[in-house]
């Protein structure tokens, strides 16, 4: 059985954790290599999210003529979201594959390998020939790609989440933890920002090359990231599982035997967030522009200020995590997303573009809450030496099921029920699995804890 402890759960301050290897050293040396891991993670995640919605955006906008212009243009949105859905399915094989070698050989090798593998996929989408220059092989093409970019995003989380929550001192772990959550409003407004420059161009200019620079830049931002990270050194903890030789030998066979049960909880623990992220930052462009009748710019600017509420909602409910418990912020974020399912699609149907940011603003913080409290619930749940494949698989898991088919769902459900109605009771559904998940975890995190 694993000896090593996991961290304490932060239901109540005065919970009293076994000594963590992992406290970060108060001199000035320790501080500025703190800020040096923080940063390497929020860089990290930044391109790592960068990539991903120049894919989102760029399948809203224009990839549906590209790569698949022999369908009614709906039905090629839906297909041009489907690559959102397979880069999804790539997410847990990625994070078997790099659970097993961060748990196995160390945390910081597979940060490296998983940036580059994103870096390279999503450049190479910028390269790709469109289907009237080869026909069906560039469908097929960008899909393989997507995968590759799924696989590697399955292993980057965990490992950034992991390289700062195992350096943190144990009244900081939220606050830190949550810098790898900021990369993804950080990486969602840069790519937003890029695709609103490039706006600015002839419909014919950006159908023929501009859609492409969002990707192509992802370059310059991947050497940034390799730099800083290939500066930061490898996590106390596993450097503690080195020392007493306490590594899992084959972590994805001991995680689905000894620990499926928090898996399959924290799994689901992610149900309403993928269920608002994506109301949020990517099927809100294709509601507003197509349903709403507002314009692509004006969406675009809402998700900007979406992602910068977010930017520091997040780490502020990463504090507060710390104060009042993990449990306790996750969950009211949930609710509150919850309460705001109908309202924020009634402000948004209006039409009026001030009342359909505050819709989106609405909802954005009770994003807030649960994703910025995410990354340090699910490290908190798992023993160090099944750490990394635990937290990850999780992940994975709950992507797949709770925001792999999303855009399509709701597309779906507006075209059957023909009101948004429909969608806002998904995400009140999602919330309910969500709450009941969450409670679940936390009781299997106190047995796990007292096993170890």
């Amino acid at each position: 059985m694993d000896t090593t402890p996991v961290y304490e759960s932060s239901e109540s301050p005065a919970t009293v954790a076994r000594p963590q290897p992992s406290s970060a050293p108060s001199d000035t040396h320790g501080s500025s290599r703190m800020r040096t891991i923080v940063t390497s993670s929020l860089i990290g995640t930044t391109i790592e999210w960068f990539d991903f919605f120049a894919y989102s955006t760029a399948a809203a906008l224009v990839l549906n003529a590209l790569f698949f212009p022999t369908y009614d243009p709906v039905v090629g949105t839906i297909l041009a979201f489907g690559g959102i859905a397979v880069g999804y399915f790539g997410r847990p094989l990625g994070s078997v594959v790099f659970g097993h070698f961060g748990d196995r050989i160390g945390r910081k090798s597979m940060l490296v390998i998983s940036l580059i593998a994103m870096g390279g996929a999503t450049f190479a989408i910028g390269l790709l020939p469109t289907y009237e220059a080869i026909g069906v092989t560039a469908p097929i093409l960008l899909m393989t790609l997507r995968f590759i970019q799924g696989f590697a995003l399955g292993g980057e989380w965990g490992g950034a989440v992991l390289m700062v929550v195992e350096h943190s001192p144990k009244n900081k772990r939220g606050l830190f933890g949550s810098a790898p959550q900021s990369g993804l409003a950080l990486g969602l407004t840069l790519s937003t920002l890029t695709f609103l420059a490039l706006g600015l161009l002839p419909d014919e200019a950006f159908r023929s090359w501009g859609w492409r620079v969002p990707f192509l830049l992802s370059a310059t931002l991947v050497i940034v990231g390799l730099v800083i990270r290939l500066k930061i050194s490898e996590t106390p903890a596993f450097q503690e599982l080195q020392k007493s030789g306490t590594r899992a030998k084959m972590p994805i066979v001991e995680t689905l035997r000894d620990h499926w049960k928090p898996v399959l909880l924290a799994a689901f623990c992610f149900a309403n967030v993928g269920a608002i992220f994506y109301a949020l930052f990517t099927f809100s462009i294709t509601y507003g522009t197509t349903y709403i009748g507002l314009s692509r710019t004006t969406m675009l600017l809402v998700a900007v200020a979406c992602s910068t509420v977010a930017f520091f909602g997040i780490p502020f409910a990463g504090s507060l995590s710390d104060r009042f418990g993990r449990r306790a912020v996750f969950t009211s974020g949930i609710v509150l997303t919850v309460l705001v399912a109908f309202p924020m699609f009634w402000l948004i149907d209006s039409g009026n573009v001030a009342l359909t940011v505050l819709g989106y603003l609405l909802a954005t913080v009770g994003f807030c809450a649960s994703y910025g409290t995410l990354g340090v619930l699910y490290a908190e749940s798992f023993t160090a030496s099944i750490r990394y494949t635990g937290m990850s698989l999780a992940l994975g898991i709950g992507t797949v099921v709770g925001s792999a088919f999303v855009p399509i769902i709701y597309l779906e459900l507006l075209d059957v029920f023909g009101g948004s109605w429909a969608i806002s009771l998904y995400i009140v559904a999602t919330g309910v699995i969500s709450i009941f998940s969450v409670q679940g975890l936390m009781a299997t995190r106190r047995t796990v804890r007292s096993d170890a």
